[in-house]
């Protein structure tokens, strides 16, 4: 279009005024388009004349370097921007004529920092044999979201280092505690056959401290046994907690699921004087997930449950409910309550408020959880229990395709 107004040019003289109106029509709609690009373009746009003064802008730039009213081709760039320190920055660059790529600066937009990247480019007109300087290009981009990403990458990246090698030292532990505590039990049987031996024996006259010794080395034993399991559960947790699961998901009933989980733990909840109510939602849609990760992360949360109501009478309250888009899944129970310092790190791995609790069963569920593309929280109150609320999406059956009318334009 721009070629065909430039050879009309050359025809002016010769044109009419329906022409003329025609070119005039074209060059509006070629402005209107230049128009909605720099609105529509990501970065921050400005351009200056030969003599540093700013003829034009896009809104991304105003809001990034704040740049309030402007009169076009009246005032030197670096005069408008608030930040003294790109301003200089800008002073310095345009007068001495240099390219810059990529400088970073850090500013403060109403309280939010942020990283910026400027760059400042020669506008050449390339028309006039060697080409001639006839402004300059200043390009801002906000990067911060982008230096959080490559910082988060990183991190990651460390992350799955130190966990292979947590892996591999977590499974070195892991053999010989098994070995441990194959060979404590052989101690055991062998000291319950010496104990046999000695009862058949009725010449020996010493027979009752023999058996003080032998219930006293036992205990003995029995300890160390119940200390190998627990360090060995606490291993295979957080082998579990640090290496990535593989998730099969299946259409499943999330109601009888509870209900396999409750009767499971019935018993449990019967010893320890604590009754259960469930509010299900009727006809609740199918879910896709997988049902052995979801018990698992029911069994804790209802055990967690159990262990924190101190005496009998307690009550667990299992609810759940649906809308079109998700599932919730609300674990209530009338303990103690959670603490409000202790709320923000209840997900964290090793933390733990239980005298024997290896902290890793709530990092457990909050990982399956986050699997199933979830999310679980807890709201609770000292002394008025606590309840943990699992949210689970609902697949999505209809996916239309967004027409023009759904999009919003802002000019």
């Amino acid at each position: 279009m721009t070629n065909y107004i430039r050879n009309a040019l050359k025809k002016l003289d010769k044109l009419t005024y329906d022409q003329l109106r025609e070119i005039l029509l074209m060059a509006e709609n070629d402005l209107e388009t230049y128009r909605e690009v720099l609105v529509s373009v990501v970065k921050g746009i400005l351009v200056c004349d030969k003599h540093h003064t700013l003829i034009l802008t896009n809104p991304h730039a105003e809001r990034l370097l704040e740049i309030d009213a402007w009169m076009e081709g009246c005032e030197v760039v670096w005069v408008l921007i608030h930040n003294r320190e790109i301003g200089n920055f800008l002073q310095e660059t345009l007068n001495m004529g240099y390219r810059v790529d990529d400088k970073e600066f850090f500013t403060n937009e109403k309280g939010v920092q942020r990283l910026l990247s400027i760059s400042v480019l020669p506008l050449v007109d390339r028309k006039r044999g060697m080409g001639q300087v006839t402004g300059s290009l200043i390009t801002v981009e906000d990067i911060t979201e982008k230096r959080l990403r490559e910082v988060r990458l990183r991190q990651a990246e460390n992350l799955a280092s130190l966990t292979t090698v947590a892996a591999g030292v977590a499974h070195e532990i892991k053999n010989p505690l098994g070995s441990m505590s194959i060979h404590v039990q052989l101690i055991q049987k062998l000291l319950d056959h010496a104990m046999d031996d000695l009862k058949k024996d009725e010449t020996e006259n010493h027979g009752d401290s023999v058996s003080v010794s032998y219930i006293k080395f036992s205990k003995h034993i029995s300890t160390v046994n119940e200390e190998i399991q627990r360090l060995n559960k606490i291993v295979v947790d957080f082998l579990f907690a640090i290496r990535p699961i593989e998730i099969f998901p299946v259409k499943s009933d999330i109601n009888r699921l509870i209900k396999d989980v409750v009767r499971f733990v019935h018993y449990e909840m019967k010893e320890a004087g604590i009754k259960y109510k469930l509010k299900l939602e009727k006809n609740i849609p199918m879910i896709e997930i997988d049902k052995r990760y979801i018990k698992q992360v029911m069994l804790n949360l209802i055990k967690n449950a159990i262990e924190s109501i101190p005496d009998s009478g307690g009550m667990i309250t299992i609810i759940t409910e649906s809308d079109e888009q998700q599932i919730k899944i609300h674990v209530m129970d009338n303990g103690p309550g959670i603490k409000e310092s202790d709320k923000g790190r209840i997900f964290e791995p090793y933390f733990t408020t239980k005298v024997k609790g290896s902290g890793l069963g709530l990092t457990l569920v909050f990982k399956i959880v986050r699997e199933h593309s979830g999310d679980i929280c807890v709201t609770s109150e000292p002394g008025e229990g606590a309840c943990f609320t699992i949210t689970l999406p609902l697949p999505q059956q209809d996916k239309r395709l967004l027409g023009h009318e759904s999009f919003n334009y802002v000019v």
